[in-house]
């Protein structure tokens, strides 16, 4: 049997196993010996010990009788026998005692036993009776005589025979304190035994430990950490130790090839990842680049073409004004197309410039109250809301954005649903807000016209019209820049298709950091009534409409745009028209003087 193939748990169990055995071996030894120890120190101490006083007190008995007998003899009292009477009972009970000590092995101390009982009877039948016989009936001096005469060898051959008995027992307890020394001495050598075997086991155990797993493990940490330092091609190798530690290191190098695998794949998939990176990084350059370039080139576009277009406003507005009713209808008809396609112009060049300027004139975000905001919108849109009107929201948060900027927002969206009423059905604009997780969900919905659903994302794309020009003013600009604003801001903008009547537009702006949303308050709406405004007071707000003004926002309105919304600009149908220099000073106005 080779045991070169054992496992590591095999050979420690085998190892386990055999000095398990041995143990037990040497535990069943120890116990034998201690149970002959224990044999002889019993024997001692409840057999030979109980047995040497008995035959002590059995020599004492036979030695009393004897006395007895002779002091009877000699003085003929009757209390001089007692010595005799008592050692006779007592020699009868300590043979007793003697019998009920010995076992079946212990011949030699029964034959001493009963000789001293034969000697002791015949003594007593030959020497002690007939003396006793004598004084009871010659008297003392007769019995002196005989004691004379008589021999003591019969006495002493019972005391010798004593004597015998107790040098057997105590051969007996010499043998059983022999057998309780070397028992002890077994036992001792069993212990040394046990502790041998137990050393012996653990050094085994230990060199068995280091040749099989401390130094294949160390062996195999070694490769491990070269390969961990990105030698990832090296073959992990374990030659020696035992089966388990080969197979797990065989397993190791599997698991090595399959990462130096994977990872080759990883580093081709990481530099195709670097390069398409790189691309992106470079196409969202030029796309900055270009972006920036086109913001550049509306807001530049749209600022230069102001003077020529205030000179070409001005000249059809003079043209207008003085040849008026000279010309037949249809010169007046062409001058009226181009008057009206100037101020157009002007008016889409005005939000287009607003629209270029969000998110590039900033001030810095602030923390705005939506409910403040809402009463300066609410003041803004009184003249065009109408007595009829209802403007109410109540439990607006406070965020943190431009203030001007939201207030266009607000602006647009509440202008819009003033603007598309239905005939005849006062407007009602309500403005809600909700905390859903990180973001305030803001709604502006109205019971005007609405939006159909096919049109829920035409409606914020810049310069879109779902209506005639003549039907509702406006450039179509104000949800685009609605959408701006709230982009600009961090949310989201959509439109709720499902709401009828009217029209229901929702849009988000993140929770401020650290602020909890506060408990919804008792509704209390703040409503107001107010009449329409004119086309010039406010810009359009609608996907038909241009984008308010703000001071400071950017906005159509801002003094640069030279937008229909300044009031100081002047009407293009205003009959204080100016002409260009070369007409009479009384007719000439400054370029930079335009109309809208």
């Amino acid at each position: 049997m080779d045991i070169r193939g054992w496992t590591l748990r095999g050979r420690i169990f085998a190892l386990c196993l055999a000095a398990g055995l041995l143990l037990g071996g040497l535990g069943v030894a120890a116990a034998i010996t201690a149970a002959t120890a224990n044999n002889a120190v019993d024997v001692i101490l409840d057999r030979v010990g109980p047995m040497r006083v008995a035959g002590q007190n059995l020599s004492t008995a036979l030695v009393d009788q004897e006395t007895g007998v002779r002091g009877y003899a000699i003085t003929g009292q009757p209390k001089n026998l007692e010595p005799y009477e008592t050692g006779l009972t007592a020699a009868r009970d300590r043979i007793a005692d003697i019998r009920k000590l010995l076992k079946p092995e212990d011949q030699e101390i029964r034959a001493a036993l009963d000789q001293v009982e034969a000697l002791a009877a015949k003594w007593r039948t030959d020497v002690a009776e007939p003396l006793l016989q004598t004084v009871r009936t010659e008297g003392t001096e007769a019995a002196q005589k005989r004691v004379e005469a008589t021999d003591t060898r019969e006495f002493d051959r019972v005391r010798t025979a004593a004597d015998t008995l107790q040098l057997d027992i105590q051969q007996l307890r010499d043998r059983s304190a022999t057998a309780a020394r070397n028992s002890s001495g077994n036992l001792v050598a069993v212990e040394i035994a046990a502790a041998i075997v137990i050393v012996v086991t653990g050094l085994l155990l230990l060199i068995l430990l280091d040749r099989l797993v401390s130094r294949p493990i160390l062996h195999l940490a070694g490769q491990v950490r070269q390969i961990a330092a990105g030698d990832y091609e090296r073959h992990i190798e374990s030659d020696y130790g035992s089966p388990d530690l080969v197979a797990l290191a065989e397993d190791v190098d599997r698991m090595r090839q399959q990462i130096a695998t994977e990872l080759s794949e990883v580093r081709l998939a990481r530099q195709q990842v670097e390069w398409i990176n790189q691309q992106l990084q470079s196409q969202a350059e030029e796309l900055t680049r270009s972006n920036r370039d086109l913001e550049q080139f509306a807001y530049v576009a749209s600022h230069d073409l102001q003077e020529p277009l205030r000179k070409v406003a001005s000249f059809c507005q003079l043209l207008q004004r003085r040849y008026a009713g000279q010309l037949d209808d249809r010169a007046d008809q062409y001058i009226g197309f181009a008057v009206d396609g100037a101020q157009r112009m002007q008016r889409l060049i005005n939000d287009l410039l607003a629209f270029s300027r969000i998110g590039r004139l900033t001030s810095g975000f602030t923390d705005v109250d939506l409910n403040r905001v809402l009463g300066d919108v609410k003041s803004q849109l009184e003249a065009r809301a109408g007595e009829d009107a209802e403007i109410v929201w109540s439990g607006l948060p406070t965020v943190e954005g431009e203030e001007p900027l939201l207030t266009t927002l607000f602006v647009n969206l509440v202008g819009n649903s003033l603007k598309f009423r239905r005939p005849d059905v006062p407007p009602v604009v309500t403005i809600t807000a909700t905390f859903d997780e990180k973001e305030w969900r803001i709604n502006v919905r109205d019971n005007g016209i609405g939006i159909e659903a096919e049109f829920a994302d035409k409606v914020f794309v810049i310069f879109q019209r779902l209506h005639a020009r003549d039907a509702y003013e406006g450039t179509g600009i104000g949800l685009a820049i609605v959408k701006k604003i709230v982009e600009y801001h961090g949310g989201r903008i959509w439109l709720d298709v499902d709401v009828t009547p009217g029209a229901s537009i929702w849009f988000t702006l993140p929770v401020m950091p650290g602020s909890a949303p506060p408990p919804t308050p008792s509704p209390d709406p703040v409503q107001d009534a107010a009449a329409s405004p004119t086309p010039d007071s406010l810009p359009a707000a609608s996907p038909e409409s241009g984008s308010a003004a703000s001071p400071g926002s950017g906005s159509a309105a801002s003094p640069e745009s030279g937008s229909a919304a300044s009031p100081g600009s002047g009407s293009a149908a205003s009959p204080v028209s100016r002409s260009a220099a070369s007409l009479p000073a009384s007719e000439q106005v400054s370029p930079q003087e335009g109309t809208a």
